[in-house]
Order: C-alpha cells, then structure tokens, then sequence
C-alpha cells in the first residue's frame, strides 16, 4: 500500500477543477489531431452508487452524501469533536484497488481506514497519525461491502471535512444498496466485535448501521424520557431546523432592554413578526411568524451588518436545534427548550476577538477558509457567513438572569455541569449575507464582527417542542422543518 504525497488545497476549488478540465481539452484536442484516443475514460469511483453515513454533520447541507456525489462544490463537515467517521456501503462485495481522500483544510490529522463485509468484523488497511490534508490517494488491496474512516484526531478548532470520499475497485452495486444485515457500529479506535448487530424480533436489520445502545441508564434530572422510534433508513443525527427570513429592523431588545423603544443598536429580527421592545411571552404567542414551520413563534435577532453605510442583511436564516456536545447516552435526557426561555450568546462588547466565543465568521462555498472571530475576506462568487452555538445546559429554574447568560452553560467534557444539569436542544444559528470582499467595508452595529451576537426568545407551542425533542433529539434523529425524519 502507498500514499501520494498531499497536495494543500486551495482556498476556490472550482479554478482548480476548472483548470483540469481545460488541460484534459487540450489532450483530447491534440489526440484527436494525431488521430489517438487516450487509452482510457476517467474511472467513475465506486462510492458514486453507495450510500454515505457518519458519525454527525455540522449541518443539514454538510451530509454525508455530499462526500460521494462527484461534485466539487459540496463536502461533508463532521460536528467539532473527536472521534468521528465517515463510511459507505458499496451495495455488494467488492474487490478495492485504491481510495481517494479530497479534504477541505478542516482534516484529519490521526484516522484509519476500515473495510467490512458485515457481521461487525472489521480490517484496518490504513493507518497515519500524521496527515496533511489535501488530497491523498491510497494504493490498497482490500475486499469488503463497507468502506469506513475513523479520524481521532483533527488539525482545527472544527470537525473534519470532506469534499469527495472516492472508493475504487469492481464489484460493489451499480443500483441503490439493498437492506442487509450491516456491520455493529463500534467507536473510532476500539477493537471491532465478531458478534452481529442485534435487532429486536420482528425487525429487519437496516443497511445503515445503527448507534449502539447505551451500556448504562442516563442519571440526573429526568433519567431516560420517552423517545420516539427510529424510522427504517433514518439518518442518525439528533437535529431538527426552522427557516426564519429577516422580518424587520428596529433599535430595540425586548430581552437586554425591555420596555425601552430605541434604547438599543440597531438590531434585525427574524422569525415572529411583532417583536419590539415591549414583547414578551404572550405576545410573542400572539403574532405572526416568517418560520418555516409556521408553529415556530420564537423570536430570533442579531445586531445589523452594514456595508459602508447601508444595511445588509441575510438571505440565508437556518436555526438548528441539535443533540451535540454531550455523549450520545446522555441524550435521551434531553428536555424541550421551556416556553418563554431567553438566551444571549456572544459577546456585544467584547474589544477583541474572544478565542472563548461561539461566534465566527467564515464564507459559503469555501469552507473554512478564513474562519475566523472577526470578518473575512471571501471570493467572488461566494458568501458571507455568520455560525453562531447557543449554550444549551440550563440551570432549570431561570426562564432569564441578570446578565441574561448565567442560567445557561455549555457543556464541558462531553456533559452539563452539575450547576446546570438540564439538557436542552442546542440552539445554532447560520446567516448568510450577499456580500463579498474587502472585510474592512463592514461592521456591525455593535462593532467588529467579533462582537457577533445573537438574542433568541423561546415561543414554540410547548406541544410542537415537546414532540420534536421526542421524535428526533432523544433517538438521535434527523428531522425536518415539519419535525419529522
């Protein structure tokens, strides 16, 4: 077996796919002058046929499937912690030559590469703690149905990601795999068992391999909660989304400063359309809603981004509640978001930029590339992008506090803090605004873009909370606007 040395990827990838496809004109222009055609096609991988899954996704748009498409500009972003992995069941059985790596600049610098022909057996034929990146060809030889990665070790403060995970060889199937009997899914790292996946009677056995059940009962408020069951070919990613365009614009903060009109930056509001300084719980529940679904009546603002002197604002407004941040046997814990819940995440007057902060900026259709506290300069052609984690431990008595932070926290080693032991869905917020360029031409309201912050009043109808913290966080779930998988 042999690696090719990595090449660094550049910040676009399209010039450089573009480029390719000029040179490999020119070839086939000179060829057909000389009357020879190259002695082969471009071989069409494996994978392209197989079905992806993985271990979480950063977001709905980052999937697992976007790894095998044979498209350069989708990828697959893990959630930000190790381990994590990546795996595609071929179909059928097949006979592997080689395996192609293409990483965005968030990689692995430790994995493995595992096959598998079922039962939960499998082989390593691939091991380095020392990647760079880019992209890297194995030359393997290896039979096997499933094809795994199991990074341990990432080279950033993100998850790892993938523009293409290339699988090649014969065999496998050309037509979309069957259920089977499919490999236990066992950690990154740990010693794979001989002993098949079990399913309960009555049940048959899905190709996609399923989360192991956990080995202990979670402890702590509420111990295990009802959960609802997991549909046959669900993908295994505790997350459900509202999509909540901008609504209006008003220097106003019915959390930081309520009852005073004016007495705040400028702000931009998405989702319920009455918010203003005066809003509170049931007015909130009384007014319209931009949310897709119509039952999310929450509230959601952000201060105003201005380029030069004129306000921007976002295309792009996707809220993800997730399951992330604490292990997976602790997730059946989890609790709805109370109604009337208030949270601010971010820091409005920070003065420099917080290592500490959720929030970060970076640009759509580059990746990572430049991620960063402040402001970056992104290509033509691309985004601006604000990602945005709300703390989602909470202290389980407060609805707010004094500096409207402290009855919530993160989690810290993989579980809430005993000081704030409830576990609610965790809250990110994603905007997308139509600017480019230059980052010196733009400022928030509050400031710099590292004073990035976000503000978010809970009004969901209790009942709608209740059911999707049920159906898709609890049983580690990917669900929809609608709140089904």
């Amino acid at each position: 077996m042999s690696e090719t040395a990595p090449r660094t990827t550049a910040p676009h990838r399209r010039p450089r796919r573009l480029a390719l496809t000029g040179a490999l004109a020119t070839l086939l222009g000179a060829c057909l002058v000389n009357g020879v055609l190259p002695a082969e096609a471009a071989e069409t991988p494996l994978s392209r046929s197989g079905k992806a899954t993985a271990s979480s996704s950063e977001r709905g748009d980052l999937s697992p499937s976007a790894a095998i498409d044979g498209r350069d500009d989708t990828r697959w972003s893990s959630a930000f912690g190790d381990p994590q992995w990546f795996q595609v069941d071929l179909g059928a059985s097949a006979s592997i030559t080689k395996i192609v790596l293409d990483w965005e600049r968030a990689h692995a610098t430790a994995f493995t590469i595992q096959t598998s022909s079922g039962g939960g057996q499998w082989k390593t034929i691939h091991t380095t703690t020392a990647g760079k990146g880019g992209t890297q060809t194995l030359n393997v030889s290896a039979t096997g149905r499933y094809v795994r990665l199991n990074a341990t070790a990432r080279s950033s403060e993100y998850g790892v990601s993938l523009w293409e995970f290339e699988v090649h060889g014969t065999g496998g199937s050309t037509a979309t795999p069957r259920p089977s009997a499919s490999p236990t899914r066992t950690s990154p790292g740990a010693t794979p068992s001989a002993t098949p996946t079990r399913t309960s009677p009555g049940t048959t056995p899905s190709a996609t391999p399923t989360r192991p059940v956990p080995s202990q009962t979670p402890s702590g408020p509420g111990g295990d909660l009802p959960k609802g069951p997991v549909p046959p070919g669900a993908v295994r990613v505790a997350e459900f989304v509202a999509e909540c365009p901008y609504t209006h614009r008003l220097p106003d903060d019915p959390i930081v400063v309520p009852g005073l009109p004016g007495g705040s930056h400028m702000h931009s509001f998405f989702g319920n359309t009455t918010t203003d300084a005066d809003s509170d719980i049931t007015s909130l529940l009384k007014g319209g809603t931009t949310c897709s679904p119509r039952t999310d009546l929450s509230s959601y603002w952000v201060p105003t981004l201005y380029s030069g002197d004129k306000p921007v604002e976002p295309t792009g407004t996707t809220f993800y509640y997730l399951g992330e941040g604490v292990r997976d046997e602790l997730m059946a814990k989890t609790r709805p978001l109370p109604l009337g819940l208030r949270i601010v995440a971010g820091n409005a007057k920070a003065t420099k930029p917080d290592a500490s902060s959720n929030a970060r900026w970076s640009c759509l259709h580059a990746g990572h590339v430049g991620s960063s506290k402040d402001f970056v300069e992104c290509p033509s052609g691309t985004m601006l992008e604000s990602y945005l984690d709300f703390p989602h431990c909470w202290n389980g008595r407060d609805l707010d506090s004094a500096d409207h932070k402290s009855h919530m926290s993160y989690p810290v080693n993989g579980a809430c803090p005993a000081s704030h032991p409830v576990i609610v869905p965790k809250l990110r917020q994603v905007l997308r605004y139509p600017v480019s360029g230059d980052p010196a031409k733009f400022r928030l309201a509050s400031g710099p873009g590292f004073t990035m912050h976000g503000d978010f009043f809970n009004a969901w109808p209790e009942a709608e909370m209740e059911r999707r913290v049920r159906d898709c966080i609890r049983p580690i779930v990917k669900c929809g606007a609608d709140g089904t998988p």
